[in-house]
Parts: structure tokens; C-alpha cells; sequence
């Protein structure tokens, strides 16, 4: 099949409005182009699984920190703890402020841990531009899909930080 240059390239409808578009959306950049309608459903579908694992990484994030923390508390030693500042002795002493203990991770962990949080950052962002649309499907596909990717993977609580014991992650 060959390519005539005098057909009009499809352009991406723009709207700042809510919409119901289908066909002509385009979603985030001009090559993300929906021109029928099962695009437009395989890309709702596919902004359903990016929801979901956007809130996959947020519970990654929030586990690998759990483990760090239990490891680090584990093998905690002088020479890897922060001392606080004296203001937070003083708050310490005075018992207006908890201060909690505060363990420096190392380079692997704290570069795993900004991977993390950077493709976190990044795909929350992706998703409200895709909102940004203003097309209610579209809308309609990033809540779906955070709230299944919520209760997938937000099946378990953590009593401990969520009562605010106190105690927490805190080494003993």
C-alpha cells in the first residue's frame, strides 16, 4: 500500500471541556491517536493496567521501605546512625516532640529507592495528563483502574503505623 501525500494527516482533537469523544482523541502525545472505536477501548483498557500499576509501585515503594528499615534495624551500628540535632534533643528533654531514630541507608537502597520513586512521580504524572483530557472515559479508565489496583494490592494494613502506636518502624 503506498502512501498519497495529498491525504490530510488525522489531527487530535483538543478539548478543555468535559467530552465524550471517541474517535480523533489523542492521549498525552500526537502519536497516541485514537481513530476507532476498539482503539479507543483498548486504550481504556490499557489506562486500566497502568492505574493498577501505578498502585502495584506505590505498595513496592511502601514494602521495600518496611524491609529496609527492619533490615537496617537489625544491623544498625553506631557508625550508620544520624544523631539528631540539638534542637531535637532539646525537644527530646523537654518532651514537647518525639524524635524518632533516623538510620543513613546505603547508596544500593537509597538508588533502588529513588528508581522507585521516580517511576512513582512519572506515572502519577502520566495518568493526570491523560485525566487532563477531560474525556469521561478516559477519567472514568484512571479511577477504575486505581481502585482495582487498590484493592489488589491494598489487601493488607499495617496496625502498626496506621493506630500511630508510637512505635512503629522504630528500632528497639
Amino acid at each position: 500500500m503506498s502512501h498519497d501525500h495529498n491525504m490530510p494527516m488525522p489531527t487530535c482533537s483538543m478539548n478543555m471541556l468535559w467530552n465524550t469523544q471517541i474517535v480523533d482523541t489523542c492521549i498525552v502525545f500526537p502519536g497516541w491517536h485514537i481513530s476507532s472505536t476498539s482503539a479507543f477501548v483498548f486504550s481504556c483498557i490499557a489506562i486500566i493496567a497502568l492505574g493498577i500499576f501505578y498502585e502495584y509501585l506505590r505498595v513496592l515503594q511502601k514494602t521495600y521501605d518496611s524491609r529496609l528499615a527492619l533490615s537496617l534495624c537489625k544491623g544498625k551500628t553506631r557508625s550508620r546512625s544520624v544523631s539528631p540535632s540539638a534542637a531535637e534533643d532539646q525537644e527530646l528533654l523537654t518532651g514537647r516532640s518525639v524524635v524518632k531514630p533516623r538510620v543513613l541507608v546505603p547508596p544500593t537502597s537509597r538508588a533502588i529507592r529513588a528508581i522507585l520513586y521516580g517511576a512513582t512521580v512519572f506515572l502519577s504524572f502520566f495518568l493526570m495528563l491523560v485525566f487532563m483530557t477531560y474525556n469521561a472515559y478516559l477519567i472514568l479508565a484512571v479511577v477504575l483502574g486505581a481502585a482495582i489496583g487498590h484493592y489488589i494490592f491494598g489487601a493488607t494494613l499495617s496496625l502498626d503505623s496506621n493506630l500511630d502506636s508510637g512505635r512503629g518502624m522504630a528500632c528497639h
